[in-house]
């Protein structure tokens, strides 16, 4: 995987690889090692943290492995790891008229639309995403190169 156009919006799929071990997370890590464009909303904190509850619930992760995990995502992005997108009104703006464009290609979910709306709103030229259905969107509605699904 490699990434020429900055900078690079990281979704929570992608996210999500760089902290728990699965398929493609070495190949991911390795593509973003060095850089300073990196982009992480508060939405991608919000539904890592869910993901991370959830393999607590379901015995995968103690409760101690799911809150050192969860403090090191937040002193990561909260330090300057990332640089960290906030939900904004406009944001919230934005994503609404892209779920309301009528004869729209893709169908988008209310998450996926605010991921494309905070990536374009911070000027974000390449978005990175595990999820097939948001990196269609991103091409369809935000115009952006989509690494990670094809």
């Amino acid at each position: 995987m490699k990434i020429v156009s900055s900078p690079v919006y990281l979704d929570t799929s992608a996210l999500a690889k760089l902290y728990i071990a699965e398929p493609g997370s070495d190949a991911l890590e390795a593509a973003l090692i060095g850089r300073r464009d990196l982009i992480v909303s508060d939405l991608a904190v919000t539904e890592l943290t869910s993901a991370i509850a959830r393999r607590r619930r379901e015995g995968d992760l103690s409760a101690a492995q799911a809150d050192r995990l969860y403090r090191r995502v937040v002193a990561d992005v909260s330090g300057d790891e990332f640089l960290r997108a906030e939900l904004t009104p406009s944001v919230h703006r934005e994503a609404e008229r892209l779920l309301l464009r009528i004869g729209a290609p893709t169908p988008l979910r209310a998450a996926d639309a605010l991921h494309v709306a905070t990536a374009g709103a911070l000027g974000a030229r390449t978005l990175v995403t595990f999820d097939v259905r948001l990196g269609a969107a991103a091409r369809a509605f935000g115009g952006l190169d989509v690494l990670g699904v094809s």
